[in-house]
């Protein structure tokens, strides 16, 4: 006699073949952070040089798979937190659709290929894509289990990507600009921590040194620093102008914080960022409005 089916369980899809888990396992959709190699183009007011785009389009590949190569090993080490996770057991190693050895051996290549990708541009960029990479098994290994040194580290490799882009195409690029990158990484990666929460924090250990008064306080914090940082920037940046950027940001801030608050969407911020069509106009209008006044200042 079967038994009847609980309410509370949610069926796996359909097994996924290898080649498939593979590149589910890649997580394409995470590529979105690593733009930020190109944010030394813009700021530089750089747009019209073919060469430094080939240079920052190389870097963002290599970033690409360096992250790629980072998930892979995150996903073999989370394996066992990740089964009884709700949403991360369809993870492709969860569900022992991409074996062990497959995993580590495409984790190794992708890591190679990043190397081989930067290698023209130079040691510096080696330097940072090899503090790129340790500190993301690092995090993967030890640091996302440590309270508030989790989020820190999440922040850190924003900043890191920031600085690659401008080294890539050996620009500098504002202290002020990478501040406020640290702070916007802070900000997503205390939402992500609270969506977690709401979400009772299964197979998150790290979450019972958090609690919802905690990170509220901390994003509230964290938000106002961002929206001076930038502030501060656009005032001293080499076109005053650059302040009439600063309502995109200011409006991307409080709405994304409304999608955390209202619906509780702050675990996965890569969906968010690539879905809601208010922040993604506010993104665009930032991006064009920035482009135009350094463009027309440089």
């Amino acid at each position: 006699m079967s038994l009847p089916a609980r309410a509370d369980v949610v069926p796996l899809p359909e097994r996924r073949s290898p080649v498939r888990a593979a590149l589910v396992t890649l997580r394409p959709r995470q590529w979105s952070k690593n733009l930020l190699l190109f944010a030394g183009i813009l700021f530089a007011a750089k747009v019209g040089d073919a060469l430094r785009w080939g240079e920052a389009a190389a870097a963002f590949a290599a970033y690409c798979a360096a992250s790629s190569a980072a998930y892979l090993v995150n996903d073999l080490r989370d394996a066992p937190h990740d089964r009884v996770h709700p949403l991360k057991r369809s993870r492709p190693i969860a569900r022992g659709e991409l074996s062990f050895r497959a995993a580590l051996l495409l984790a190794g290549a992708l890591a190679l290929l990043a190397v081989v990708l930067l290698a023209p541009l130079g040691l510096m960029s080696l330097g940072f894509l090899g503090g790129f990479l340790a500190l993301q098994a690092a995090y993967s290994l030890q640091l996302k289990h440590v309270v508030l040194v989790d989020v820190l580290a999440i922040a850190t490799l924003f900043v890191i990507r920031s600085a690659a882009g401008a080294e890539a195409i050996d620009v500098r690029i504002s202290p002020w600009l990478l501040l406020c990158t640290a702070l916007l990484a802070l900000f997503l990666a205390l939402a992500k921590r609270r969506g977690e929460i709401v979400q009772a924090g299964v197979g998150r250990p790290v979450l019972e040194g958090y609690s919802l008064p905690l990170v509220d306080q901390l994003i509230t914090v964290t938000v106002a620093c961002t929206i001076a940082a930038y502030a501060v920037y656009t005032i001293t940046a080499h076109s005053a102008t650059m302040i009439a950027t600063l309502p995109f940001v200011v409006f991307g801030l409080f709405r994304y914080l409304l999608l955390v608050h209202r619906d509780d969407l702050g675990e996965e911020p890569e969906n968010v960022l690539l879905s809601d069509r208010p922040l993604l106009a506010a993104i665009a209008l930032w991006a064009v409005t920035a482009a135009t006044i350094l463009v027309a200042t440089s």
